[in-house]
């Protein structure tokens, strides 16, 4: 069985899943932190409505999400500052219009929508050399990000008040890592898909929140949780394959963050008797 790590396609989605296991740690403390995880089903599901236009007009259904997955995160935070909605409620607007959008074009686009369950369930198995060069920029782009603003992000994340008392710049971090986000969405469809992708970006750090406490830790945390459940569900997903029935990979992944998240639980409800 150990045949399959010779095969590139294997190979591939293991550097993939490193790769997204690092860039997820840290958007998803962040997003984990600020008690926004609702906003990542918001971008995720309004890319929905950027992927029905690309196939629609018939351009890249990648960039045509990422459009839309930016320019909701954005008006997200437009709303919620400048209009006084709150921001569950802002999200919840951007969700709808996403989804309603991408249904309508798709419907219109004539034909067979070609690779459509692809970006809905997603299939790391498919990921390409080119996928591993564009989101390894965009992980070189958001490390550098963390490396100069890490404590005003920090403060942000955990007290956006006290850290406009403290006169940084709140506005200009939330919207970077607004965008960061829809970015991380956008270039994760494709291994994980719109339908699987939150929980890549919240349950290890939900998992990490148990055992740790400062936003450094919850972020090695994460990356260690996601890292060996993404690597176990790809294991799990070639075993189904040759003894039970094929399975999307990302399923698999998701499967085994819910039974480690429940297992920690159970941890730490032992510890606390």
């Amino acid at each position: 069985m150990l045949d399959i790590f010779n095969y590139t396609f294997f190979q591939n989605a293991l550097l993939g899943v490193l790769l997204v296991s690092i860039a997820s740690a840290m958007i998803g403390t962040y997003i984990v932190t600020r008690r926004m995880v609702f906003i990542t089903g918001g971008i995720t599901h309004a890319c929905f409505g950027g992927l029905g236009l690309g196939y629609y007009l018939g351009i890249n259904p990648i960039l045509a999400a990422g459009v839309f997955a930016v320019a909701s995160s954005l008006g997200v935070d437009w709303m919620a500052a400048r209009q006084g909605v709150r921001e569950d409620s802002a999200i919840a607007v951007v969700w709808a219009f996403g989804m309603a959008i991408g249904t309508l074009f798709i419907f219109l686009t004539p034909g067979y929508v070609p690779d459509l369950n692809s970006f809905l369930f997603g299939n790391i198995l498919t990921i390409s050399r080119g996928d591993i060069a564009a989101f390894a920029i965009f992980l070189a782009a958001l490390a550098l990000f963390f490396m100069f603003f890490y404590r005003q992000i920090v403060a942000c994340a955990f007290d956006r008040d006290f850290a406009a008392t403290k006169q940084l710049h709140v506005k200009a971090i939330n919207c970077v890592m607004s965008v960061m986000v829809a970015l991380c969405v956008v270039l994760t469809i494709r291994l994980i898909g719109i339908m699987l992708l939150m929980s890549m970006l919240t349950m290890p750090q939900m998992i990490a929140e148990l055992f740790a406490s400062r936003f450094s830790k919850m972020m090695l945390v994460s990356v260690a949780v996601g890292l060996l459940c993404a690597m176990a569900g790809l294991w799990g997903s070639y075993l189904f394959g040759i003894y039970l029935v094929s399975v999307p990979a990302s399923v698999t992944i998701v499967l085994m963050l819910i039974i480690v998240y429940a297992a920690a639980r159970i941890i730490c409800q032992f510890k606390r008797n």
